[in-house]
């Protein structure tokens, strides 16, 4: 059992659900341990977490009409048990019945020890009542069928609609679900996409070039994890979604240039700018987080970025008067509710609450002020985030214009498909329109 992915499945989400940890950097930590024999417990622990993140609305739906009891009062650890059981049972094909339901049983034994009579009987009840189970018709509640069957809160579903109309948010919601392409950035002052495309092609790797973003690389089922590759240890390339990579281009940054990173996190965004630039200007990067410094620095080594300086700091509160106009381009990549991540962090879906998003459109509003005052007169500020929410996005631009109007609106670069700007001049992307994750971003110049 020591090594069993289903078993270490269970683990990570019960990681996920007690601690608020996001499952990516838990999963990655297991996977790199070298404790599995093939790559194909790898994968089936890889799928297992995944998919039973994004599909918990019907596999709950299955537990709630199979269990006798109140499944609030369920310990959260059998209910991921169920859970990966049911996800084998509903949404693989090539796993046995009799070895998803032996398997359950044999991890509720060991860690709740008297209670394995209850999945057992639930797994084979399951199994017995498959194709029994009706869902809310979409005809009748097409609201419920969506939240259930394409599994997201009913809360997030009824905002969608607000928004979206019933038909988008259908169309969203089954494309949260897809598993989303393993996505590149190149790293320009090593290579360029060309090359390295023809490289990995002539290993016999199955790869493309992204549509939208022109430092992108998709790869399709790599043999080896990508963070163990040659590639990647000599900073050749860093994983990175397509759609942030554009978030970078927004600021169009140029060699020689002086620019302002707020919220920078670990640096994906901010090393590719110092890319573009071709490692000719200055960056300097702040976040409130020492440890996301920390790794900032790590990246920017391995990337071969010398350009970046940082500076541990609340982008909030704090305002350094000696900076203040002294920055051709300011990037705000905001804290937000990461609503347009859901395919890569499904686990957000179920822990945020429909009261959560008013707690970041007024942080979002004060960094974004605080920031302009770094501005020159003449450069831009960029406002970007991964979510879809127009109280995170356009209603924190609008509001910011307003009180600011020395500041006006443009359209983004010409490196931008103009596919991804809308008719206000905001830049968008949609997991079902882009097939990249959801994000926002706005260009803001100073007069």
């Amino acid at each position: 059992m020591k090594n069993n992915p289903r078993r270490i499945a269970v683990e990570i989400l019960n990681r996920v659900d007690k601690t608020g940890s996001y499952a990516e950097p838990i999963l990655d930590s297991y996977l790199s341990r070298n404790i599995f024999a093939n790559i194909h417990d790898k994968r089936l622990l890889t799928q297992l977490v995944y998919g039973t993140l994004r599909m918990r609305g019907p596999l709950d739906w299955v537990i709630e009409h199979l269990y006798k009891g109140r499944m609030e009062a369920m310990d959260a650890g059998i209910k991921n048990i169920l859970r990966t059981g049911l996800y084998q049972l509903m949404f693989t094909d090539r796993i046995p019945e009799f070895a998803a339901v032996d398997e359950a049983v044999k991890i509720t034994e060991k860690a709740y020890p008297g209670r394995s009579g209850l999945v057992n009987a639930i797994l084979r009840n399951a199994i017995r009542k498959k194709g029994e189970f009706e869902y809310p018709a979409i005809d009748k509640d097409p609201l419920l069928h969506i939240s259930i069957v394409h599994s997201h809160p009913l809360w997030m579903v009824e905002r969608w609609t607000e928004i979206f109309g019933v038909e988008e948010t259908l169309k969203m919601c089954r494309a949260n679900n897809e598993i989303p392409p393993l996505t590149l950035r190149v790293n320009k002052l090593k290579t360029d996409r060309d090359k390295l495309l023809k490289k990995f092609s002539d290993e016999g790797l199955a790869v493309r070039p992204t549509e939208f973003s022109p430092d992108g690389i998709i790869i399709s089922n790599p043999p080896t994890p990508v963070r163990e590759t040659k590639y990647y240890k000599t900073g050749y390339i860093q994983v990175q979604d397509e759609a942030s990579q554009l978030i970078s281009l927004l600021a169009n940054p140029k060699p020689g240039e002086k620019i302002m990173d707020i919220c920078a996190g670990v640096g994906g965004k901010t090393t590719q700018m110092a890319e573009t630039m071709q490692n000719d200007g200055s960056i300097l990067a702040i976040d409130i987080s020492p440890k996301k410094i920390e790794l900032l620095k790590a990246l920017s080594k391995r990337l071969g970025v010398t350009i970046i300086n940082t500076l541990v700091e609340d982008a909030a509160s704090v305002s350094k008067k000696t900076l203040h106009g002294k920055f051709d381009h300011v990037l705000v990549d905001a804290p937000c509710s990461g609503l347009g991540t859901l395919r890569r962090n499904p686990e957000i879906k179920w822990r945020m609450l429909r009261e959560d998003l008013k707690s970041l459109p007024p942080l979002q509003k004060m960094i974004l002020n605080n920031a302009a005052r770094y501005l020159k007169s003449g450069g831009t500020l960029i406002y970007s985030t991964c979510t879809i929410m127009p109280e995170e996005n356009e209603e924190v631009v609008e509001a910011f214009l307003a009180d600011n109007p020395d500041f006006h609106s443009i359209n983004p670069p010409a490196v931008i498909n103009r596919r991804m700007i809308d008719n206000k001049g905001f830049f968008r992307t949609y997991p079902h329109h882009h097939e990249t994750d959801g994000f926002f971003g706005a260009v803001l110049l100073k007069k």
